[in-house]
């Protein structure tokens, strides 16, 4: 690339900074073509810098929609039982769900296990996209155990956890494994990623108070809007766990 050109796209990319932090999370940016009209350059030459600012993860772009200021991302304790609901309202967000399948089925070998459960028994699946004010955040898929499964015959849009402490059932611990990969077409369409969007899968299992399995969960985060911190202890033999 020639060093004018180069220069461009540094001073587009410079003048989107200087944008977002004026701006706030969910604002819109010009998009390429004002901004290559505004700075007398190629569209290319501004996707270049659109670019850059994706890959910092300042921006996002939407199909159809726009180029957005990026949320700040998300921070999230490793295998904590808070749910997304009350996540998001502890960090002054909005948060709110589209159901994507409801009902019931059998368990799966791997949730069998996680609840202790027969293979076969009947369990409730849950799946929603997860939205922070408007913005998709997560895919969340939670397989219920028969205990409280009927939990679906009213459950809206709100927090499933509310709806557990409606039954008297309390969340009080969760065990969770992290890992990364590609975000499927479903995925990348459901979250607003591009091509070459990734997503975290946290699988997580949560228990009440006596120990009692309620849920077996995979969520997959995009993985540009979420942080996730984990709390370490020491042991007697000084080992961190």
């Amino acid at each position: 690339m020639a060093r004018a050109a180069v220069n461009r796209y540094e001073e587009i990319a410079n003048h989107l900074r200087r944008l977002v932090a004026e701006l706030h999370p969910g604002d819109l940016l010009p998009s390429e073509t004002e901004l290559s009209r505004q700075f007398g350059v190629s569209r290319m030459t501004a996707r270049h810098a659109v670019q850059v600012l994706e890959r910092e993860h300042l921006l996002h772009r939407r199909k159809g929609r726009g180029t957005f200021v990026s949320p700040r991302p998300v921070p999230r304790l490793l295998g904590s039982p808070l749910s997304f609901t009350e996540s998001m309202r502890r960090r002054g967000m909005a948060a709110a769900s589209v159901v994507l399948e409801l009902g019931y089925t059998q368990a799966a070998a791997e949730d069998a296990v996680a609840l202790g459960l027969d293979p076969g028994t009947e369990v409730a699946v849950l799946e929603r996209l997860r939205l922070a004010d408007d913005v998709p955040m997560a895919i969340e898929r939670a397989v219920l155990a028969p205990i409280c499964a009927e939990v679906v015959d009213f459950l809206g849009t709100g927090s499933l956890h509310v709806a557990f402490e409606s039954m008297g059932l309390t969340p009080s611990k969760a065990t969770a494994q992290v890992h990364a990969r590609p975000a499927t077409g479903s995925e990348r369409q459901l979250l607003e990623l591009d091509d070459s969007g990734v997503v975290l899968c946290e699988r997580r299992v949560i228990f009440d108070l006596e120990g009692t399995p309620l849920e077996h969960t995979e969520t997959r985060y995009a993985a540009d809007r979420y942080v996730f911190d984990v709390m370490m202890y020491r042991d007697q033999g000084g080992n961190f766990t």
